[in-house]
């Protein structure tokens, strides 16, 4: 397993975060809380020591599983765990609440789910279009200064919204989305992340499953699974496009280098982002079969091309940001 500093701080992490999204049991079509458990344990076994979630995670779900599953190994002092305010819900429904009042009256809850009296890392899920983001830059200080948490992220922000975070604000960590086939953060927000000692936490690193390898055009997705609901790459006549290019992708990684698809795409994401940590979204044990594959080689700019190639000539309409996945405002919700 490879480790990287998160820039300003003394906190080493492995460069493949678990997480945890889908053990929170909502919007992935389901998931057994025993499996969920297993799967923490032998991901902190395989090294990894950068556990990622949020409290709109199945509702709190998530950092429960993670709170019994760390007071299970005793090692909570050797465990990174990064948590996200500024979501709220009522009636299952999600929407975004970045003020001062949600994030600092929220971290309460969740240091209880978790069973823990700090968080390591602490990110701001997404910006919040009704408050000032001075306003929720303050109130994460306010939690830094106090020690709550030891360092400070944030979440699907631009870098104008970064530059009016920071006046406020020191940022440790910020995570965009980013895979092969979701790449709007290397226009500007790696850029901005290097050059401003910012480490990112890049999620969705094989593009919610489907850079696994085990994705054909003919799977079957449970009910309330929000890939075939609402992701568009999930719909046709983008699937087909994006199950063709996989599968010469898998071809790519086997000639070039004897590897699965999905270590090619774990690889590319560290490669590509050059500092960057790749989240990886896992609820089987069997989902970590890659980890002890990812070191110990690199991609060649050579590579990168000839991936770029095989990108360009199967995408026709590419779908970069998964914009899908934006929580509604307050307003939009009417509450």
């Amino acid at each position: 397993m490879e480790y990287i500093n998160i820039s300003n701080t003394n906190m080493k992490a492995s460069r493949i975060g678990f997480g945890g999204w889908p053990i929170g049991g909502s919007s992935w079509g389901g998931s057994d809380d025993n499996d969920s458990i297993k799967t923490i344990h032998a991901a902190l076994g395989q090294g990894i020591n950068l556990i990622d979630t949020a409290a709109d995670y199945g509702m709190g779900h998530s950092e429960e599983l993670i709170g019994q599953a760390l007071k299970e190994t005793g090692n909570r002092d050797k465990v990174l765990i990064a948590g996200k305010p500024g979501l709220d819900w009522k009636k299952g429904q999600v929407f975004r609440d970045g003020s001062k009042e949600r994030i600092t009256s929220e971290i309460n809850d969740t240091l209880k789910r978790l069973q823990t009296d700090y968080l390591d890392v602490y990110i701001v899920h997404w910006p919040d279009p009704l408050v000032p983001v001075e306003e929720t830059a303050e109130a994460m200080k306010e939690l830094y200064d106090a020690g709550k948490i030891r360092a400070i992220g944030v979440s699907n922000f631009s870098v104008d919204q970064m530059e009016q975070f920071k006046k406020v604000s020191p940022i440790h960590v910020a995570e965009p989305p980013y895979n092969m086939f979701e790449r709007d953060a290397e226009k500007q927000v790696i850029p901005y992340c290097i050059q401003n000692n910012i480490t990112p936490f890049l999620y969705s690193s094989i593009c919610r499953g489907l850079l696994s390898g085990k994705m054909t055009k003919d799977r079957k997705f449970n009910k309330g699974d929000m890939r075939k609901e609402q992701d568009p790459k999930f719909q046709e006549p983008q699937f087909s496009q994006y199950i063709a290019t996989v599968e010469e992708l898998k071809t790519f990684a086997k000639e070039r280098f004897n590897r699965p698809i999905i270590d090619l795409a774990v690889r590319w994401v560290l490669d590509k982002s050059v500092t960057g940590i790749a989240l990886r979204g896992v609820r089987h044990p069997d989902q970590l079969e890659t980890l002890n594959r990812i070191d110990n080689w690199v991609l060649t700019e050579e590579d990168m091309q000839d991936i770029d190639k095989i990108l360009n000539k199967y995408i026709k309409e590419p779908i970069g940001r998964p914009t899908f996945m934006a929580p509604p405002t307050k307003e939009q919700v009417h509450v």
